[in-house]
């Protein structure tokens, strides 16, 4: 059982990816007060956490309502993933609609950055959502394991929720440069993981 949760924890935490989502954060909050960094980073996980608690319980449920097998769900998941890396890699480093931002941005504005592009997809990604759905299948593990692989979710998401507490403290050391080049490199990375979900989707779907 312990191999298990542990198995659970490596899958989630990669696909979660919490050390990634910091240049995420930091260079779309760079704009932003120490509290309202705060805020962003508290409604990001917990709305993060929603959609995730959603696909655990729900989830397969609702693909095969709608007659979505898993590969279709993963190469979409891909897809969309794919497209937020290329504007992390492409995108201005300080967009005009960000450098027009004031500093009293009202509870809204704030509300729309946790959820695009923190909460989703950075945090609660297609992989994520596709990965909780595969370990929580309905027709192999019983309740008690699906509870405990959402223990194991809710865990990752705490370390997320820290990480993102702390990097105020990590910009100061690195400044917007640094976030915005770690932005781009990670956007590649992610570029990678993406496409290989789209590939693999496409695959399975096939065979």
């Amino acid at each position: 059982m312990l191999s298990i949760l542990i198995t659970q924890f490596v899958v989630l935490w990669a696909v979660i990816d919490p050390v990634g989502t910091v240049p995420v954060y930091l260079s779309q909050t760079h704009h932003l007060t120490a509290k309202q960094r705060r805020l962003v980073a508290l409604k990001a996980v917990g709305i993060a956490t929603g959609v995730l608690l959603f696909f655990l319980i729900a989830g397969q449920l609702l693909l095969e309502a709608m007659q979505i097998p898993l590969p279709a769900f993963q190469a979409a998941g891909g897809l969309v993933l794919l497209l937020f890396a290329l504007s992390m890699i492409f995108g201005e480093s300080k967009p005009d609609q960000e450098t027009k931002l004031s500093q009293d941005l009202s509870k809204s504005d704030l509300a729309n950055l946790a959820v695009y592009p923190l909460a989703i997809p950075s945090i609660a990604s297609p992989g994520a959502m596709m990965a909780i759905v595969m370990l929580t299948d309905n027709h192999r593990n019983s309740f008690l394991d699906q509870g405990m692989t959402a223990g194991v979710m809710i865990l990752v998401l705490l370390i997320t929720l820290l990480l993102l507490l702390g990097a105020t403290h990590i910009q100061k050391w690195i400044g917007n440069v640094g976030a915005a080049i770690i932005s781009r490199v990670m956007g590649l990375i992610l570029a990678a993981v993406a496409l290989n979900n789209l590939l693999m989707g496409i695959k399975d779907f096939y065979v």
